[in-house]
Parts: structure tokens; sequence; C-alpha cells
């Protein structure tokens, strides 16, 4: 791929992403205020998921194994 596709498909993803929120209408600092929430939103939703998320499946997993007929783990 040359430079020049990659740079305008971004250009286009940014395009659409600016459409989809509607933020091509808001003026530049509330457009910065807008992505500034938007990518803090984003990184928590990511740490939060990266962090319980496989806590609450191992969670799961023991208890419907316990209900299926698994062994249960010796507690000492």
């Amino acid at each position: 791929m040359d430079i020049k596709r990659v740079k305008d498909y971004v250009y286009w993803l940014y395009y659409q992403y600016l459409l989809i929120t509607c933020s091509y209408v808001l003026e530049p600092w509330e457009r910065s205020m807008f992505h500034t929430i938007t990518v803090t939103v984003v990184a928590m939703v990511v740490y939060t998921a990266y962090v319980f998320v496989p806590i609450h499946v191992r969670l799961a997993l023991e208890f419907f194994s316990q209900i299926f007929g698994g062994q249960p783990e010796s507690r000492v």
C-alpha cells in the first residue's frame, strides 16, 4: 500500500467519525472537549474490561463447573 492511500483512508475514517457523532458542527474548542471526553470514556471502558472481565469469566466458569458435576476444589 502506498502512503497516500493510507492517508486518504485515515482521513475518510475521521470524516465518518465526525459525521456519525455530528461533531463537525461544533466550534473548534467544543470539538476538542468532545474528543477529550470521548477518548477518556473509551479508555476507561477498555481498562475496566481488561481488568474485570477475566475475573468474572473465571468465577462464572467455576460456578458452572460446580453446577454441572465438576469436582469441587479441596479447601485447606
